[in-house]
């Protein structure tokens, strides 16, 4: 009896605690509307940005600062992550394009970085992606830019050489891979495995280990794959959570991928310029006179101002035979002086200097 009632009292708090998150829950909606109507008086005539990049990387940063237990930080920012989207979402639905088919570890990273309280819709190519926020029927678009162990996404490089779009932000997603089976499927009868190069590449180990004999077929992405998969008994794919979800299909076996720290990053791209965060990258697009010592020259000032690179990729620029172009990422903000100063030192020693944007580092 003392178990019972000491139960239901437990209860009882946490039905008040509910109430008074329900609560605090429309408040801050109701904040969110507030914030709409401010911004739009004196702005009628002028586009209203109600997405704020850098805002929400500082609340998410704090939560995680601040959060003592028993919840992990990042669960308790991911929590935020929703009410914050569904806030926005009474401000603004915004449309988010990302490179698709349904089902990709590109849709789950826009709803990774955006929430669920976003309209996600799938395009074919990364040209596609580019050219919807562009032309402003998307309000950012999301696409992936390296893997931790496949290395850089070319096409997404070369796309930022002629596009007037700039990366807003950034999503790093952890990827992990499972041999998926219809629900028909059976070990003994599996002959063919589908996915997308790059999960065949990052899976490698596992299925020489495992499947030596299966043929291995690449095709467009791993939702493909699994849709493949789906109406087939003698076939299996290699995907993600969200695409076996998406067709039904059985795991397996789980997080297959040969290398335990796989990581995709991903730029959420835009049209505005973000404010500085506290903690930021800045991209730029480099191409260098042709002469002994170019790279060391353009190099050199990130070591003279102490600013850390985080990546530094080379691409054949089409403008010219054997002429090349840097992509390079560094932390700190345009608006900061010492990367102010750096702009300056490259761009003395480069023929062409492209600023991408500076934006909040992923925080979940």
């Amino acid at each position: 009896m003392d178990k019972t009632k000491q139960l239901l009292s437990l209860r009882t708090e946490i039905d008040d605690v509910d109430l008074q998150i329900h609560a605090l829950l429309n408040k801050r909606a109701s904040l969110a509307i507030s914030v709409a109507e401010a911004k739009k008086q004196g702005n009628e005539n002028s586009e209203i940005v109600y997405y704020r990049p850098e805002r929400e990387a500082q609340v998410l940063r704090k939560v995680m600062e601040r959060n003592e237990g028993p919840l992990d930080g990042e669960v308790v920012a991911r929590l935020f992550r929703e009410i914050m989207s569904s806030c926005l979402a009474v401000e603004q639905r915004m449309k988010i394009a990302y490179l698709g088919p349904e089902g990709t570890f590109t849709q789950t990273a826009a709803l990774k970085h955006f929430g669920h309280s976003v309209e996600v819709v799938a395009f074919n190519t990364i040209d596609e992606v580019f050219r919807e926020v562009e032309a402003g029927s998307a309000n950012y678009g999301v696409v992936p830019v390296e893997n931790s162990s496949e290395g850089m996404v070319n096409h997404t490089l070369d796309s930022f050489m002629n596009s007037p779009l700039r990366i807003c932000g950034e999503v790093a997603l952890r990827i992990h891979q499972h041999f998926l089976m219809s629900e028909n499927g059976k070990p003994e009868n599996i002959t063919r495995v589908y996915s997308h190069q790059q999960s065949l590449a990052q899976c490698r180990k596992w299925l020489d280990s495992h499947w030596p004999s299966v043929e291995r077929i690449s095709v467009s992405s791993n939702a493909e794959a699994a849709k493949r998969t789906k109406g087939e008994w003698h076939s299996a794919a290699i995907a993600g959570d969200t695409a076996a979800e998406l067709y039904g299909l059985t795991k397996f076996a789980e997080n297959i991928e040969d290398s335990p720290d796989n990581t995709t990053r991903f730029l959420i791209i835009g049209q505005e310029e973000v404010p500085a965060s506290d903690e930021d990258k800045t991209s730029v697009i480099v191409s260098t006179r042709n002469r002994p010592g170019a790279l060391y020259r353009l190099l050199a000032p990130f070591q003279e101002l102490d600013i850390s690179l985080t990546r530094i990729e080379t691409r054949p620029d089409k403008t010219g035979t054997w002429a090349y172009v840097f992509f390079i990422d560094f932390e700190g903000h345009e608006s900061e002086e010492n990367i102010q100063k750096v702009m300056e030192k490259i761009a003395e020693e480069s023929v062409q200097l492209k600023l991408l944007g500076s934006y909040p580092k992923a925080v979940l």
